[in-house]
């Protein structure tokens, strides 16, 4: 029995190419309560972030990790809308280097702009850290916003601005104190803690490369890099959800790659809180504050309960 007809794709003399840049991201929502309560409005901040100050051509690719209903319907909307150009849904939870091991092997931008779901962006952000990957040599990843990171995983950047003719290295307080204090605090540390931590001796590293400034440093939850460079650290095994993740900085470092960062902060961590998000008006999805919710929110019931799943989290997850 012979087919009918023939394919209509045959008569199709071009199709859709993607753009230079992707920006993808990795989300993971498995419920919403507990822990995850404000994630949709912050994933939903983290995308519209993107929609408005990305001043780049872009696509956007997302891969979901396996959330819950909820929060895939609301992806798959944006998706149908024309503002998710691919989205990838995983059934089951991948874990970082599992996901990580498909979209950006699979992202088909000739340079990839990654971040986790709970990133905000600010104008600018792609332009400012495309510039410096491209105009200092030997980059691994930069990451959009400056912040004191572990020296040692950036050890192979200050040796060369040690070593390269025509490069200067300066170490002093470059960060001003809100933004120092605005990220570390995003990170769970109490303002004494960052204040401590700001006065010490460990300073911001600054490198000026013809002209071009930048800071020391990068990270794995939010980076711009160059897809070539990533397929050398393809696969990605990492035998645990989480805590592990450093292991593709500790590589680029040891690959003798450069690890940047902006000069001024273009995003911000928002955690697992919608007040850290600069503007939440946009939000497609809003959270409701039930009774039951202003009781978990009094002060003592909330530290309580937010101890007893650290303990379990980092039971579980850290190494």
């Amino acid at each position: 029995m012979s087919r009918k007809g023939q394919n209509p794709a045959k008569f199709v003399d071009q199709v859709a190419k993607p753009e230079r840049i992707t920006v993808a991201v990795l989300n993971f929502i498995p419920f919403v309560s507990g822990f995850y309560s404000e994630m949709p409005d912050v994933l939903a901040a983290c995308l519209g972030s993107i929609w408005e100050h990305t001043d780049l051509p872009y696509d956007l690719l997302v891969f979901d990790n396996g959330s819950c209903e909820e929060v895939v319907d609301f992806l798959v909307e944006a998706r149908d809308q024309g503002k998710i150009q691919y989205l990838l849904l995983s059934e089951k939870n991948l874990g970082k280097g599992g996901a990580w091991n498909i979209m950006l092997a699979g992202a088909p931008g000739e340079l990839i702009a990654y971040c986790d779901n709970d990133v905000y962006f600010y104008p600018g952000w792609l332009s400012n850290s495309v510039r410096i990957l491209e105009s200092f040599p030997n980059v691994g990843m930069v990451t959009s916003r400056p912040f004191r990171t572990d020296e040692e995983l950036s050890s192979a950047t200050v040796e060369w601005a040690q070593k390269a003719e025509g490069v200067s290295l300066d170490r002093g307080d470059f960060v001003p104190w809100e933004a120092f204090r605005d990220f570390e605090m995003s990170l769970g540390n109490s303002e004494e803690w960052a204040r401590t931590r700001y006065e010490s001796d460990v300073k911001d590293i600054r490198v000026t490369y013809q002209g071009n400034v930048a800071h020391i440093g990068a990270s794995h939850w939010q980076f711009v890099t160059r897809k070539a460079t990533l397929h050398g650290f393809l696969p990605f095994d990492m035998s645990r959800p989480m805590g592990q993740v450093r292991d593709l900085d500790r590589r680029m470092n040891h690959a003798g790659l450069l690890r940047l960062m902006t000069p001024q902060p273009y995003a911000q961590n928002m955690s697992n809180r919608t007040d850290l998000a600069p503007d939440l008006s946009r939000s497609a999805m809003k959270s409701r504050t039930s009774f039951k919710k202003k009781i978990l929110n009094l002060r003592p019931i909330k530290a309580g309960l937010l101890k007893v799943h650290q303990a379990i989290f980092k039971a579980y997850y850290e190494d």
